[in-house]
């Protein structure tokens, strides 16, 4: 390949913007890694995320909460800070589209979510 000029293509390091944070509480598994869907059981289990989407104007952070018993999103928030309102206004998006009749339970992962700049100390 070096004769021919040829180089390998490398993959881009992939930044960890996730991190499990150590002083939360431990919590019991109430979904157990079970994520299949049911659809006996709409409105029973619901999980959510937070993704990040680059604008021109900055980041966008988006929270979905998903009902797993139907795959489909039943609530979300959307906003340019990653504060607490922003899960808990997706939840209450939730809450206001489907008026569950009963408990629901809510899984998400345990991590903590860091924003980096040029002043971070925080290595990926």
């Amino acid at each position: 390949m070096r004769q021919a000029g040829l180089e390998g293509r490398h993959r881009r390091r992939r930044h960890r913007t996730t991190f499990p944070d150590p002083h939360a509480a431990a919590r019991p598994d109430l979904v157990p890694r079970d994520f299949t869907p049911d659809p006996a059981g709409l409105d029973a289990r619901w999980c959510g995320d937070i993704t990040y989407i680059p604008t021109e104007e900055g980041w966008l952070y988006l929270a979905t909460v998903i009902d797993i018993a139907s795959r489909r999103v039943v609530g979300w928030a959307a906003t340019d800070h990653l504060r607490t309102e922003l899960v808990a206004d997706a939840l209450r998006a939730a809450c206001r589209t489907r008026r569950p009749a009963g408990p629901v339970v809510f899984h998400s992962d345990r991590s903590c979510q860091l924003e980096f700049n040029r002043s971070s100390q925080h290595r990926l």
